[in-house]
């Protein structure tokens, strides 16, 4: 899961006091003396470091569950994956309770609940971080991923509009989940109707192909969709 620009910015008072003697371990959790001394909000953002880092190793096992070879092994690693994601969990949870107001930890919730395979949680968690930031983009994306394994796939063709007009590279990460999910879905439609699926394919490939041609204007302007 890739950061937000401004994550730096927003944990600058959590590191200073994360930090260890030597200047280094940022991504240490706070010793609970020094934990007891900070306001809530503070709390909230260290705790919210904390689940990320529980993401950043949960994404490094699955990278290597996806080139992983023998059965076993892959199923082993994609097993401590899906650990991570769930005491990255706890982490966001307490994180929103400190403060509720902390998006960003809403919306990494989102995203670690979708990837233990718990949908419903994971698109409350979404909409609770979009009803506080509309335009966060992080969570609008991942939230149409959530949708399109619930077989949503009209509300996911909305959120792809809103994307590409506000957020390109997000726009294209939203295309590649989709591209993923129809390969699998034309395996297995997961009782999906073949015409809506393909229906969507079209849809999809039309998509494509017109953010091609916008993407090579000299003069963008904005598609007539």
């Amino acid at each position: 899961m890739k950061k937000t620009l401004f994550l730096a910015a927003l944990l600058v008072p959590a590191i200073g006091l994360a930090s260890s003697p030597s200047g280094g371990g940022g991504g240490m959790s706070l010793p609970q003396q020094r934990r007891d001394a900070l306001t809530p909000e503070q709390e909230a953002v260290s705790l919210y470091k904390d689940g990320t880092d529980y993401q950043e190793k949960a994404a490094k096992f699955e990278k290597e569950a996806a080139t992983e070879a023998d059965a076993g092994k892959k199923a082993k690693l994609e097993g401590k994956a899906k650990d991570k994601h769930e005491d990255a969990v706890k982490k966001f949870v307490k994180a929103t309770e400190k403060n509720p107001n902390l998006f960003q930890a809403w919306g990494s919730l989102g995203y670690s609940y979708r990837k233990i395979g718990n949908y419903p949680a994971s698109l409350e968690a979404y909409n609770k971080s979009l009803a506080i930031q509309p335009n966060y983009t992080p969570a609008m994306e991942y939230r149409a991923e959530a949708l399109l394994a619930l077989n949503q796939i009209d509300e996911v063709k909305t959120v792809y509009m809103s994307l590409f007009q506000m957020d390109r590279p997000r726009a294209n990460e939203l295309t590649a989940a989709i591209d993923k999910w129809l390969e699998k879905r034309k395996a297995d439609p997961a009782g999906l109707d073949p015409a809506r699926l393909d229906e969507f394919a079209k849809w999809a490939e039309q998509r494509k192909q017109l953010a091609s041609q916008v993407s090579s204007y000299s003069s963008p302007e904005k598609p007539r969709w």
